[in-house]
């Protein structure tokens, strides 16, 4: 089991996921220090669980997404909300904007960072009507989830499809 979650992409501290409490394990933000708890103690040992959901969310390739259900279904254990506990935790330190709700919408708290991260790697994005909140964009699901599989467009890898689940 990795235990060294470096941020990557320059601001993967941006203020994301740092809840920590419940007992949950700390992680290493950009400068080094130790989210949520004094700079002497070192961060603890991530979830077996969590630590499986980070690199899953890891090989997600730009510009592509996976619901919190498909990364789950993927794992072949947990659910969505499983999904979702691991990341709002410990999902600072991978890509977070790559695993989505399933109807496209942005993470609420963070939709501008996530936003420019969906522009930066050409994620494929819906307009928004003009009676949404706040007029932002969705994801376009159809396009731009990413089935597991090794290709950048997808591909056929993945427990439930002739393969075992990448503990």
């Amino acid at each position: 089991m990795r235990q060294d979650r470096t941020p990557r992409h320059g601001d993967a501290d941006d203020g994301v996921n740092d809840r920590v409490g419940d007992g949950a394990s700390r992680r290493p933000s950009a400068d080094g220090d130790t989210v949520g708890a004094p700079a002497a103690q070192a961060p603890a040992e991530l979830p077996e669980y969590a630590e499986r959901v980070l690199d899953v969310a890891d090989l997600i390739p730009p510009g592509h997404v996976m619901t919190y259900g498909d990364v789950a279904e993927w794992l072949g254990d947990g659910g969505p909300r499983q999904v979702g506990r691991a990341m709002a935790l410990h999902g600072s330190a991978v890509p977070w904007w790559r695993v989505v709700r399933s109807d496209g919408t942005l993470l609420p708290g963070h939709e501008l960072r996530a936003l420019a991260h969906y522009r930066d790697e050409g994620t494929p994005l819906r307009g928004a009507a003009r009676s949404a909140e706040g007029h932002l964009p969705r994801i376009d699901m159809r396009r731009a989830r990413w089935d597991g599989g090794t290709g950048e467009s997808g591909g056929t890898a993945g427990p439930d499809r002739g393969e075992e689940a990448h503990t």
